[in-house]
């Protein structure tokens, strides 16, 4: 018998048990391409399932890197076929000048691959990170590399802690989601840091 999920997990115990992988697979392949839909806590109920022994936990984790992969790189799809043009038509009313946009895609090329790989653990950014990519023009091998990473390190870090710590994952969540602030702090610090490196080096070629 499934265990009764924890808190916010709850709601989805009627999909886990009726559809089970194509559940785990379906979400998190239509979260990563921009549809709101809760990716990272399906994938943490079925970590909590596999501890219990509902489903497999190498199939759980397999399922969700593909799903994850690829719904990222449906994103990417839609950023380098439409994103670009949406930006140069519509950006010149929010002041983003096709001047600015191409420097933004240079320093994405330049620091996109840390950037794709950080995305995976911020709400917000993992949604429209493929299309993000796509958009600033980021070379799609090297898109595929980093995303790949991103989404391997994230699946292991959620499967494993949820098949261990099974329904008292909810409490652990919640302890790393007290510590995000400071981790998108640092990362802001970061992205700063270099966009100057990048302003003051683009100054003194001028």
């Amino acid at each position: 018998m499934a265990p009764p999920l924890p808190g916010p997990l709850a709601h989805l115990a009627p999909l886990l048990t009726h559809y089970g992988y194509w559940a785990v697979g379906a979400v998190v392949l239509v979260e990563d391409f921009g549809v709101p839909a809760p990716g990272e806590t399906i994938l943490i109920a079925a970590g909590v399932y596999a501890g219990a022994g509902q489903l497999n936990v190498v199939a759980v984790a397999v399922i969700a890197f593909a799903a994850a992969v690829v719904g990222d790189n449906i994103g990417y799809l839609i950023g380098h076929t439409g994103g670009r043009a949406f930006v140069h038509r519509w950006g010149r009313y929010v002041f983003v000048t096709p001047e600015r946009f191409r420097k933004a895609e240079e320093f994405f090329a330049r620091h996109g691959g840390k950037i794709v790989v950080v995305a995976r653990f911020v709400e917000g950014l993992r949604q429209v990170n493929g299309i993000i990519a796509g958009t600033s023009g980021m070379p799609w091998p090297r898109f595929l590399v980093f995303n790949a990473l991103g989404a391997a390190l994230w699946v292991g870090l959620w499967t494993s802690l949820a098949y261990l710590t099974g329904t008292h994952i909810t409490a652990v969540y919640d302890e790393i989601s007290r510590y995000q602030l400071y981790a998108l702090i640092a990362l802001g610090a970061l992205v700063t840091a270099l966009v100057l490196r990048h302003l003051l080096r683009h100054r003194h070629r001028d």
